[in-house]
């Protein structure tokens, strides 16, 4: 121990701190200033960023022995107040730049480092400062928080003010609009508890867990010793799958009758054999995380290693073992059949016909807050479960009967979650601290490092694709094309079979090809688990349809774009589902990009070199807002004394905006009473206190919770109407004794797809179309994007600012995927950094962003979702761009530069 006196935010602070104790756990722990984020505890996000004398320090990787005496450090803390922000909060509001919020102390406090020291900096100097110091955001995309630090440094230099009120509209209408988000100021105070901020709002007595996790990829467990780790300091149980009350398994809600298993393949807790890497085979509940995760260390494993199918091709091997002994690797195959035999369009010579066969791989999700979560047994004697799950009601069915708990006498609470990007759809965490809640019967928390949040949770399933279009050269048209699609969905079947599902609808998706045929099969493997991941199928099989696209358009001699353009729907085309488009917009859509490919060819010629070569790509992405078929959210809204409301919904948040989605919606919908947002009040994401919306998934929620929302709104108002339409009060309501809450439930008119994949699945769709500006250093092989440019048609914007930062995050991420994100090597990918993680280098700062805005049907008032769409179609965009720029043709996702180097050599042979 040694004794350390700071001047921490300019109040003098003596310590006593541990010899290895981190800067950041000293100022989380001992001073409660957990403003302070810890998301990789490695130094690669940036999360824990302070200020030491003047310098911009991670504080994770700081001992705080080794900070100097006397040292002035700032946090959040010390740079405003809710009443008194500091100009920088106030921009990163006003932008958007607080979307999760995790990562948005440490950016802030990094800003001011950078003001501090140079007050008037350029775009290109904000941008380097955030690289330099590892500052790493996975929601914004980086344009907004450059565009905050910038108008900030004009508000510090006097050249402009800053209001909270910037945004707000001056028709106090905010559908459409660019109001702030109501969890902003929180966000950028430093403020906004997430999960591990909320262990210190446990009671004494609470155990702080820590998982044993297998270091192989498959056996079988002979057995687990915990007498070792039990005789630990501060150790009070180590529990393994004898421990487990239930079932001890996920139900994984498989498709019957077409799934060839029964859906419960996931432990708890590893009993008969590991599956994959980081199976967790025991629980360490001591009285510190130190005492947990030092004890874990000390549980010893007998396992007997079996081969170990790490890929798709690899367990669909004749000689392959079963993994699951009984249900076959190859479980689940789904047939795509629309219109007439397409043999016989690919047999005639008058026709051109393209194929090829392409690859998307393992992408890890990456939020810079790894998983974490409690559980406790309440008062009521239920077990309540706190976690990052965006399905809260879902998570509670898949869990309860491994748990062994009745479904009734549990309940589910999200926390604050500092981004998801799909992988809570699946359960992680909740059924560990769940079992361990109710073995030791006091409250129990659990954070993975940043490790564990890699190898031990799920990631995009790959895709091994085969692809082929047939084409009349002199109209362009596509008659007929043909796929394969093999998904690696790693070992447990929850929600692979919707995935591979995914594959047909999404093929070719954009274009009013009248013939198709196909097949896809889901494959249990060694490898991660497969988990929703942003766009969830479209991203990885319009990959390489829309790379597709461009190697028939070569082959026909076209553009790319035109080809596009003589193929996008049109009135009496059908989707690859074989039902009607909710939008017709993409023809003027390709309008409005034309002129702006046309220049971006005529740079890329001009700019290009035999060192740098420059090229233009454009692709389609496409997704729809729902779950396939019948899809429903409830919703409910109550009149309170002061004339305002509440709301209650389930609507869970990723990070994306769910705040704004459903104030946007209740504040349009409750316009008749001419209500200010102020007195619109949201209580969400809590099993006891609202009704069940579903899970935020698919983006689903705007189109299903939001007409939900509206319907109950507009039940509200039906009941307050009066004869002579105007408005009871809230005493007239209670005087004529009518009810003041009132529910709304609405269900998509759809029906689900057959075994054909023909149905009609989703009533509201996404249309994204993308264009991507590279620069190919042909020394090295390396890719940079220099510009994107999206045009969305998602119906009637609810909030501007949220769409434009999903729309660039979005960008920005199926810009990784396209060049730098994987987890295939465990070891060597278990961290941010070296997954691939884009620093805000990687991400060009020119991101336009164009909308057209055709009014969905079944939208409420006319709206469409978001999130998910920006993921669709950006990676093909910029593999097209590549070739477009050096010949090269990536179909094997990342596109390293090694790989692009390969290619280039190649050429020269």
């Amino acid at each position: 121990m040694i004794q350390k006196t700071f001047i921490v935010n300019g109040i003098e602070r003596m310590l006593v701190v541990d010899d290895n104790a981190m800067l950041s756990d000293v100022l989380r722990g001992q001073l409660r200033l957990t403003g302070v984020k810890v998301g990789c505890a490695q130094g690669q996000c940036g999360a824990c960023s302070v200020i030491i004398d003047g310098k911009v320090t991670r504080a994770c990787v700081t001992k705080a022995r080794l900070v100097d005496d006397y040292a002035a450090i700032t946090t959040i803390e010390g740079l405003g107040t809710q009443k008194h922000l500091h100009p920088l909060q106030v921009a990163w509001v006003v932008h958007g730049g607080a979307q999760c919020g995790f990562c948005t102390p440490g950016f802030i406090v990094s800003a001011k480092g950078l003001l501090d020291a140079n007050p008037n900096p350029s775009r290109e100097a904000v941008r380097d400062w955030f690289q330099k110091h590892k500052n790493a955001c996975r929601c914004t995309g980086y344009v907004p928080l450059v565009d905050a630090v910038m108008d900030a440094a004009k508000a510090l230099r006097g050249e402009k003010t800053l209001s909270l009120d910037d945004n707000k509209p001056a028709d106090g209408r905010l559908w459409g609009s660019s109001y702030p988000r109501p969890t902003g100021v929180a966000k950028v105070l430093g403020q906004w508890d997430f999960g591990d901020d909320r262990k210190h709002q446990l009671p004494p007595g609470t155990l702080h867990l820590a998982l044993v996790n297998a270091k192989v990829s498959h056996a079988n467990i002979k057995g687990i010793d915990t007498a070792e780790a039990a005789a630990m300091p501060g150790v009070v149980r180590v529990l393994t799958h004898k421990d487990v009350k239930g079932r001890n398994r996920i139900n994984g809600l498989i498709a019957f009758p077409y799934t060839r298993g029964d859906g419960w393949e996931r432990p708890i807790l590893g009993d008969e054999k590991v599956f994959q890497y980081g199976d967790a085979l025991a629980i360490v509940c001591a009285d510190s995380e130190a005492h947990a995760r030092a004890a874990a260390e000390k549980v010893r494993l007998d396992l007997e290693e079996l081969p170990a199918y790490m890929s798709a091709p690899e367990a669909m091997a004749e000689d392959a073992i079963e993994i699951h002994p009984g249900t076959p690797n190859v479980y689940f195959t789904q047939p795509l059949v629309k219109g007439e035999e397409t043999g016989p369009y690919f047999a005639r010579e008058d026709l051109v016909v393209a194929e090829g066969e392409y690859y998307t791989q393992r992408q890890p999700h990456m939020p810079i807050e790894p998983d974490v979560g409690f559980a406790y047994v309440n008062s009521d004697g239920k077990l309540v479960i706190h976690s990052k799950s965006i399905g809260l009601h879902l998570h509670l069915l898949m869990v309860a009967d491994g748990i062994g708990v009745k479904l009734e006498d549990m309940e589910a609470v999200q926390n604050p979650a500092g981004g998801t990007f799909g992988y809570k759809f699946s359960p992680t965490m909740e059924a560990l601290v769940g079992v361990a809640a109710v073995a030791t019967g006091r409250p129990c928390h659990l954070r993975y490092n940043y490790a564990q949040q890699q190898y031990y949770t799920g990631k995009r399933s790959p895709f091994f694709i085969k692809g082929r279009y047939v084409a009349d050269k002199a109209t362009g048209k596509i008659l007929a094309a043909e796929s394969e699609w093999d998904v690696d969905h790693g070992p447990y079947c929850e929600f692979g079979d919707l995935l591979t599902a995914r594959g047909a609808h999404y093929w070719s998706a954009g274009y009013g090809i009248p013939n198709q045929r196909g097949e896809g099969r889901c494959v249990a493997t060694n490898h991660a688990w497969g988990a929703a991941f942003r766009g969830y199928g479209s991203p990885e099989i319009m990959f390489a349809s829309e790379s597709l696209m461009d190697e028939l358009a070569e082959k026909m001699g076209w553009d790319p774009l035109e080809l596009r353009y003589a193929n996008v729907y049109r009135p009496g085309d059908t989707t690859p589902t074989g039902n009607a488009p909710d939008s017709y917009a993409l023809p003027e859509q390709i309008d409005l990009l034309r002129p702006k490919y046309k220049e971006a060819l005529r740079r890329a010629r001009e700019n290009s070199t035999d060192a740098v070569k420059r090229g233009v790509g454009v692709a389609i992405g496409i997704y729809g807002c729902g779950l396939d078929g019948p899809d429903t959210s409830n919703a409910d809204v109550e009149l309170h004394p002061d004339g305002g409301v509440t709301l209650y919904d389930c609507w869970e948040d990723h990070g994306q905006g769910a705040d704004m989605g459903s104030l946007g919606t209740a504040h349009e919908a409750l316009r008749p009473l001419g209500m200010p947002p102020e007195k619109i009040r949201l209580i969400k994401n809590d099993t006891s206190k609202v009704p069940c919306s579903g899970p935020a998934g698919g983006s689903r929620s705007q189109v299903v919770t939001g007409n939900a929302i509206r319907l109950a709104c507009e039940h509200l108002i039906t009941a307050m109407r009066k004869p002579d339409g105007t408005f009871r009060t809230y005493e007239e309501m209670v005087e004529e004794q009518l009810p003041l809450r009132y529910s709304g439930t609405w269900t998509t008119p759809c029906r689900p797809t057959d075994e054909n994949a023909q149905g009609d699945p989703i009533c509201v769709y996404m249309y994204g179309l993308f264009m991507a500006e590279v620069a190919v250093t042909t020394a090295t092989g390396k890719v940079q994007v220099e510009k994107m440019t999206l045009i969305s048609d998602i119906g009637k914007i609810n909030n501007k600012l949220v769409v434009d930062g999903q729309n660039w995050g979005g960008m920005a991420q199926g810009i990784g995927l396209a060049l730098s994100e994987d987890f295939e090597d465990i070891k060597k990918h278990s961290s941010l950094a070296g997954a691939g993680i884009p620093y805000i280098k990687d991400i060009p700062d020119r991101m336009e962003l164009i909308y057209v805005e055709p009014a969905r049907e079944f939208g409420p008032f006319g709206a469409a979702g978001i999130g998910e769409m920006p993921l669709c179609g950006p990676h093909p965009a910029v593999i097209n761009a590549v070739y477009n720029a050096c010949g090269v043709r990536i179909r094997h996702l990342p596109a390293y530069p090694e790989k692009v180097l390969a290619g280039l050599r190649a050429q020269n042979k």
